[in-house]
C-alpha cells in the first residue's frame, strides 16, 4: 500500500529535499500551502507529517513556531499521523560537545528555549514523533544558508570566509542525505518509541578543515579571513534580523558536533555522501570542480 506523507514547509531548504526523497522512495507527497490550507484538513489520510515549517521572517519564532506546533499537533492526533521534524542544535546552549538524544537542553538563547520548549510540546503530546537533529546545511543550490551566503560569496576570487574561530569544530549535514535518513527512519517509524529523538551525524570539521576541502575540490589554495560581524552589529538596533543572528554567533566559536551513534544503530546501513562531493556541488556557478564529481549516495 502506498504510503502518503504532508509536508509543511516543502519550499524550503530542508522540505524541498525530504519532498524529493520521499517521492523516490515512492511515498505520495502532498505540500502543505500555508495560504490556502488549513492543517487539519490537509492531513487528512496521511501517514507521517513532515513539519519543515518556519514563519517567514525568522525573527519571528517566538510567537509563530507554538502556534504552528499546536496545529501540527491537533491534526496528527486528529488522523494519527507520525510527525517527523528536522530539529537543530539550539537547545543545546554551551555545553561541550558530543551532542546526542542523552545530552540535556540547556540552550542560551532565546531560540533556543523557542525549539527546546517545542520539542517538550511534541512529547508531552502523545503524538508520535520523529526529532531528526542535525547542524547548518550543506544544499545543492543557493538557499539563503550560511554556506552560500557568506563562506562561499568569495570562493571564485580564492577567498573563504568563515563566520567565526576557524579551528572550532562545526556540525553540518548535507540535505539530500539528511532527507533520505527521513526517509528511512519514517519508513522504520513503527519500530521506534513514541518520541525519538536522532542526532544525524553528518560531518564534523573545522574551518580550516572545510577551507582544504573546498581547495582540493576546486583544485586551488583558498585563502582563509574570518567575517567581520561589526556591520551587522552596528545595524542590529535598527535591525531585528540582525539581533537574531547576533543571538547566535556563538555556535561559529563553540565548538561542536553530534553524536551519531544511535543513528547508526537504527540505520546501520546508511552511507554518507562523502564530504569532497557534498561540497562539490554546493559549489557556486562560477566555481567549477577539478575532478569529475562521483554523485551523491542520497539516490544511487
Amino acid at each position: 500500500m502506498t504510503q502518503t506523507v504532508l509536508i509543511a514547509g516543502a519550499s524550503g531548504r530542508f522540505g524541498a529535499h525530504a519532498s524529493t526523497a520521499f517521492k523516490r522512495a515512492g511515498w505520495q507527497v502532498r505540500r502543505f500551502d500555508r495560504a490556502h490550507d488549513t492543517m487539519m484538513e490537509a492531513a487528512r489520510g496521511v501517514d507521517v507529517i513532515v513539519n519543515a515549517q518556519n514563519p517567514p521572517n525568522y525573527q519571528n519564532w517566538e510567537t509563530e513556531i507554538p502556534r504552528i506546533t499546536a496545529d501540527v499537533i491537533a491534526a496528527a492526533k486528529a488522523h494519527g499521523a507520525t510527525v517527523l521534524v528536522p530539529g537543530n542544535v539550539y537547545n543545546f546552549g554551551l555545553q561541550p560537545g558530543p551532542w546526542s538524544d542523552a545530552t540535556p537542553h540547556s540552550a542560551n538563547t532565546g531560540k533556543g528555549k523557542v525549539r527546546a520548549e517545542m520539542e517538550r510540546a511534541y512529547r508531552a503530546s502523545g503524538v508520535p514523533t520523529i526529532i531528526l537533529r542535525a547542524g547548518d546545511f550543506i544544499d545543492t543550490r543557493a538557499s539563503g544558508t550560511w554556506l552560500d551566503l557568506v563562506i562561499l560569496k568569495s570562493l571564485s576570487k580564492g577567498k573563504f570566509v568563515y563566520p567565526g574561530a576557524d579551528d572550532a569544530v562545526h556540525a553540518w549535514a548535507y540535505l539530500p542525505d539528511l532527507a533520505r535518513a527521513a526517509v528511512e527512519l519514517a519508513n522504520k517509524r513503527a519500530e521506534l518509541e513514541r518520541f525519538c529523538d536522532v542526532a544525524f551525524p553528518g560531518f564534523a570539521v573545522t574551518g580550516r578543515e572545510m577551507a582544504a576541502a573546498f581547495s582540493d575540490v576546486i583544485g586551488r589554495e583558498l585563502k582563509v579571513s574570518r567575517m567581520g560581524w561589526w556591520p551587522i552589529r552596528v545595524a542590529s538596533p535598527f535591525w531585528s534580523l540582525g539581533r537574531s543572528l547576533l543571538e547566535m554567533r556563538y555556535l561559529w566559536d563553540h565548538a561542536h558536533w553530534l553524536d551519531g551513534g544511535r543513528f547508526d544503530a537504527l540505520l546501520p546501513g546508511f552511507e554518507m555522501t562523502p564530504l569532497g562531493d557534498a561540497l562539490a556541488s554546493a559549489l557556486p556557478g562560477d566555481v567549477r570542480p577539478n575532478k569529475p564529481v562521483v554523485g551523491t549516495k542520497a539516490f544511487a
